[in-house]
């Protein structure tokens, strides 16, 4: 496996830490707030905003530039789950500005939210470890693979000019520290 590929893996790991962190809040009946916020947070500005920048900006118009369709085939349904995961998020920001308002009902439309987000994502990773990243890898000369690393590096560089990613892989920790099963 290439370099850029285990990069997006590592993510994906730090990701489904996330996911787990997010299933155990959905269990109680008064989430912490701040908690909610930090969710919400790492998964726009890393999973969104880091982890699919790679993916949206490098890899899939490398796999395009290869033959992969983006309107029909794997590529076409990664970019389609991307949209979904981002609608989730819309809704999981909505309902926590819901419960801030003391709306009632907010806690089960973030719930909703939040558990049709961590479902779409275990598949949607496991689609891309399982299917994507191997079709990826094989498709790709070296010198692509090396490329590819680069320009995941920069985009990585250039995103931490506010958080970086370990910032990002802290917070998750700490949460999944509290949320511990």
């Amino acid at each position: 496996m290439s370099a850029a590929i285990q990069n997006l893996e590592t993510d994906h790991q730090h990701i489904l830490r996330l996911i787990g962190v997010m299933e155990r809040i959905t269990l109680t009946t008064d989430p912490d707030m701040q908690h909610l916020d930090t969710v919400l947070m790492v998964i726009r500005e890393f999973a969104d905003g880091l982890h699919h920048a790679k993916e949206e900006k490098h890899l899939f118009p490398l796999m395009a530039a290869k033959g992969y369709s983006t309107e029909k085939g794997p590529v076409a349904v990664m970019l389609y789950e991307h949209e979904m995961g981002r609608n989730f998020v819309k809704g999981i920001a909505e309902g926590i500005s819901q419960m801030r308002a003391g709306e009632p009902d907010s806690v089960n439309y973030l719930y909703a939210n939040m558990i049709g987000y961590v479902d779409l994502l275990k598949n949607h990773i496991s689609k891309e470890n399982n299917v994507l990243f191997p079709m990826a890898d094989n498709a790709f000369t070296n010198t692509e693979k090396e490329n590819l690393f680069i320009a995941f590096a920069e985009v990585e560089s250039i995103h931490a000019a506010g958080e970086g990613k370990q910032d990002y892989i802290s917070l998750i920790e700490k949460l999944a520290a509290i949320y511990s099963a």
